[in-house]
C-alpha cells in the first residue's frame, strides 16, 4: 500500500519546490517557467491518477469475472453430478429412485431462482458465488416465496442490509469453528414480516461457546444503523436483522 503514496508525495514535494523558487525569483520569465512547470506537473499527475483508476477498474472487473467463472464451474459440476446419479439409477433399473432425485434437483433450481429474484445485485452475486469464496462455511439460504428486496428497500437500506448479511457471515466464520478443519453449517432465512424485511441466521451444527463474540458484533453493528440486529432469546447463537420496508 505504501507505493500508492509515493507519486502524491513526489508531486507535493516538487510543487513546494517550485513555489519556493518562485518566491526567490523576481523576473517575469522565471515566473512563467515555474508556472509552466507547475502546469505540466498538474496535468501529469491527473494523467497518472486516471491511469491508476483505469488499472484498478480492470483489476476489479477481472476479479469479478474470475469469481463468476468459478461460480459457473461449480454449478456445472453440480449438474454433472446430478446427471451422473440419474444415469446411474437408469442403468441399474432403479426407477423408483428417479422421482426423488429429480425432486431434489428441482428444489435446488427453485432455491437458486428465489435468490436471483431478490433484486439486490450485490447480494445476489454474493450468495450465488458463496461456495467459491467461502469453503469453511456451508450456507443454506431460504428465501420467502416471491420476495423481491429491490422493490421493498431503498438503495441505501439495500446496501446496508447486504453489508449486514456479509459481515455477519464473516463473524460466524471467525467465531463458529472449534478447530481449523471444521465446516460451519449456517442457515440464512430471508423473509418479510409485516412492514419489515428480516434476515435470520441459525447455526445448524453443534454450537460453539462464542456467544460473547457475536454479541460484540451486534453491539458494533447497531451503532447508528437503520438495519437493526438482535440475538434470538431461544438461541443465543442465532441472530436476526430487520429493516423497515420503504414500500
Amino acid at each position: 500500500m505504501k507505493h500508492r503514496f509515493v507519486a502524491p508525495a513526489i508531486v507535493a514535494a516538487l510543487s513546494i519546490a517550485c513555489l519556493v523558487l518562485m518566491y526567490y525569483f523576481h523576473s517575469p520569465v522565471g515566473y512563467i517557467i515555474i508556472a509552466l512547470c507547475l502546469l505540466c506537473l498538474f496535468f501529469g499527475y491527473v494523467k497518472y491518477i486516471n491511469r491508476q483508476a483505469e488499472n484498478e477498474r480492470k483489476q476489479l472487473l477481472e476479479s469479478v469475472q474470475r469469481t463468476a467463472a468459478a461460480t459457473l464451474g461449480h454449478h456445472r459440476h453440480d449438474w454433472m453430478n446430478d446427471l451422473q446419479i440419474l444415469y446411474g439409477y437408469i442403468q441399474l433399473g432403479k426407477y423408483d429412485k428417479l422421482a426423488g432425485c429429480v425432486e431434489r434437483i428441482k428444489e435446488g433450481m427453485v432455491a437458486d431462482s428465489k435468490i436471483s429474484r431478490l433484486g439486490i445485485p450485490s447480494l445476489v452475486f454474493y450468495l450465488h458465488s458463496f461456495r467459491e469464496m467461502n469453503g469453511s462455511v456451508q450456507l443454506e439460504v431460504c428465501v420467502q416465496e416471491d420476495l423481491q428486496l429491490g422493490n421493498l428497500l431503498t438503495a441505501e437500506d439495500a446496501e446496508q442490509f447486504t453489508e449486514a448479511i456479509i459481515s455477519t457471515i464473516r463473524a460466524y466464520q471467525f467465531t463458529g469453528r472449534s478447530s481449523w478443519g471444521d465446516v460451519l453449517q449456517l442457515k440464512l432465512s430471508l423473509c418479510r414480516e409485516g412492514g419489515e424485511v428480516l434476515a435470520i441466521f441459525e447455526r445448524q451444527d453443534k454450537a460453539s461457546d462464542n456467544v460473547d463474540m457475536l454479541k460484540r458484533h451486534l453491539d458494533k453493528w447497531n451503532s447508528g444503523k437503520r438495519v437493526l440486529a438482535e440475538q434470538i432469546d431461544s438461541n443465543p447463537e442465532s441472530l436476526r436483522f430487520r429493516v423497515a420496508c420503504a414500500n
